[in-house]
């Protein structure tokens, strides 16, 4: 349970929350919106205890579980591993640690005080759970897609990403009274945000979340608290809303138009009254009139409807891709593994100017490392990534590691503006402007940012760049749908080429099919030839300038399992664990090619991709092709 009075937050000199009250009651289901930067998780961190309000008073009833949006976990590094963590919530960790000392001190000697106490306190353990603690963790962790063997690594090895799902599970494990869930679906995949609304959905006690999922919204909610905040030099206020999400939007835009209406009819009042007052106010026999008049114009004004402001939308607009060679990307038989079985091997395809390609998968298939590599982030164990005649690719990491927290706005952007292009500081700010981020705030640090400021501050840095191949992960990750909407359009009507990982359905239905190329994409699973030996082929091809100086080159003919060319289908071999679908976006998706996927998850592989349209699945030896 969570009552609040009167309360007040302030981030610096701004007050983004003002006089607020409410209450979250055992088994409520709350949902808290606004726009990016309105001041959402900072009225978090206050409500779950991680800052101190300016005013007012916050009373807590029962467990408190609290995901921040973007957790750090403590002792991340300490040799705990991950499954421990989770089993923490419980204090389950340390009563197995416990439990282990006096078995092997009533071994050592098994008199009958040692017996006693190993017995007292194998008893409360089971009372407690915890024989069945383990599996019912696991459980937990595999619903939010934690693959079982990352759950026996230790917290310093697992991804950012995963380390975030692993406090998650942690949290959910708890059975708190209480949730307070700051994005919790980011970085889900599709299996896993089912889960978690399913998950939500019948959870007994109170929850009240962040998120801009509105899927989430409306399944899992049954009120929504706005925090009205239209600019960064406003007030923040809380306005109450029963109902789903799409309910809150309908009442709001109701309220809206009727707010709007009294506003002018006040307005027409308040100027009747006052020509009223100009016309007596000279003549002494009616200056007691006028006076009184003043008075209710007085009070008419201290109740003023203020007319809602216009919505502000985001003006984001990519400049035009360089020129640059027709195929930008090749890939060729790239393996990666992090000391255990691959997260993926011989994985190849081909990117032409101005194509979408779009990288789908469970968490854990690969997704991200496949793209840190192309990135040059990270190195592959095998294969070859070139990069086409005067390509110039730019990285959005959805972790946002390219920021540098003290650094400002201002400077990420100058840092990232290419010399030769000379933009001044006012052209660097329209940039920002045309994210939201405007005024004094491109002077902040960039820690000082919302989730979604950092993820709007990370595009305008890729926008001031001028790439002519983008590699995406997750850009829309903490984006308010209206922002959401802005970006993913930006991108549809850019001209570059794209490799989006991206759970956003909308981001995907809007990358256009008619940016195509011509070129095919084949899935070289069967090849079993070294990487030695493919780059002794490359030798033979022509070269061109690029980042690195690579190679360029395309697959062999007889290197795939077939040329798709456009085709729907899709390529899926057997008997081996899923990794990574490669999809060309269109208005239906056309999957080109899809490494190591299980028959098992083609159920998962239609839904992600192809929303029902497919017709069926033909078997032939060793492959399955999926229509």
């Amino acid at each position: 349970m969570l009552q609040v009075r009167n309360l007040s937050v302030e981030v610096g000199a701004r007050t983004v929350v003002h006089d607020a009250s409410f209450s979250v009651m055992p088994k409520d289901k709350v949902g808290l919106v606004g726009r990016n930067g309105a001041g959402k998780t900072s009225l978090f961190k206050v409500l779950g205890g991680a800052a101190e309000p300016k005013a007012g008073t916050i009373s807590r009833g029962g467990a408190f579980g609290y995901l921040p949006q973007d957790p750090r976990i403590a002792g991340a590094f300490d040799g705990r591993t991950a499954v421990s963590h989770i089993l923490s919530s419980r204090g389950i960790d340390d009563d197995i640690v416990r439990l282990e000392k006096l078995r092997i001190a009533m071994e050592e000697r098994p008199d009958e005080q040692t017996i006693a106490r190993f017995t007292k306190a194998q008893d409360a353990f089971e009372l407690k759970g915890g024989y069945a603690a383990n599996s019912e963790a696991r459980a937990i962790a595999a619903g939010l897609g934690l693959k079982a063997d990352r759950l026996d690594l230790q917290l310093g090895v697992l991804s950012g990403g995963e380390r975030r799902r692993v406090e998650l599970a942690r949290i959910l494990y708890g059975g708190s009274d209480t949730l307070l869930l700051d994005e919790p679906t980011n970085h889900l995949d599709i299996d896993a945000k089912s889960w978690m609304l399913d998950f939500l959905r019948n959870y007994k006690g109170a929850l009240l979340v962040i998120s801009h999922d509105l899927e989430l919204l409306d399944e899992a909610i049954t009120r929504v608290l706005h925090l009205d905040r239209p600019d960064e030099a406003d007030v923040g206020h809380i306005v109450e809303y029963r109902g789903t999400y799409s309910q809150y939007l309908r009442a709001r835009e109701a309220d809206e138009v009727r707010a709007a209406k009294m506003a002018t009819q006040q307005a027409k009042e308040i100027d009747r009254l006052q020509r009223v007052v100009d016309r007596f106010g000279a003549k002494a026999s009616k200056a007691s009139m006028a006076r009184s008049i003043e008075k209710r114009i007085d009070r008419l004004d201290a109740q003023r409807v203020h007319a809602p402001r216009a919505r502000k939308t985001l003006a984001v607009k990519f400049p035009e891709a360089p020129s640059c060679g027709e195929t930008v990307l090749t890939v060729s038989g790239l393996r990666k593994t992090y000391g255990g079985p691959d997260v993926f091997h011989d994985v190849s395809f081909d990117l032409g100017r101005g194509e979408r390609l779009l990288v789908l998968g469970l968490n854990g298939a690969g997704k991200t490392s496949l793209l840190r590599i192309l990135a040059g982030e990270s190195k592959s164990d095998d294969g070859d990534v070139y990069f086409g005649y005067q390509v110039q690719a730019g990285y959005y990491a959805q972790e946002h590691d390219n920021l540098v927290a003290e650094r400002s706005l201002i400077d990420h952007m100058r840092e990232m503006a290419p010399a030769r292009l000379g933009l001044t500081e006012t052209q660097l700010r329209g940039m920002l402007g045309s994210f939201g981020l405007s005024g004094d705030k491109v002077f902040q640090e960039s820690a000082t940012l919302s989730g979604g400021e950092k993820t709007k501050l990370a595009l305008a840095m890729l926008m001031v760049g001028r790439n002519n191949v983008l590699l995406l992960d997750e850009p829309t990750n903490n984006l308010d749908p209206a922002s959401r909407d802005a970006v993913a359009a930006a991108l549809s009507e850019w001209n570059g080429a794209i490799v989006l990982v991206s759970h956003d359905t909308e981001s995907r239905r809007r990358q256009p099919e008619a940016r195509r190329c011509d070129h095919q994409v084949r899935s070289r699973s069967s090849s079993t030839r070294p990487a030695a030996a493919r780059r002794a082929e490359t030798a033979q091809c022509p070269t061109a300038r690029s980042r690195g100086d690579h190679h360029t080159r395309r697959p062999r003919g007889d290197e795939g399992v077939g040329n798709l060319h456009g085709k729907t289908r899709a390529v899926v071999h057997q008997r081996r664990p899923p990794v990574v679908s490669f999809v060309r976006a269109g208005g239906t998706h056309r999957i080109l090619g899809t490494f190591r996927l299980g028959c098992r998850r083609q159920q998962h592989l239609r839904r992600l991709v192809a929303g029902g349209r497919w017709r069926g699945v033909r078997r032939k030896p060793g492959v399955a092709v999926a229509h």
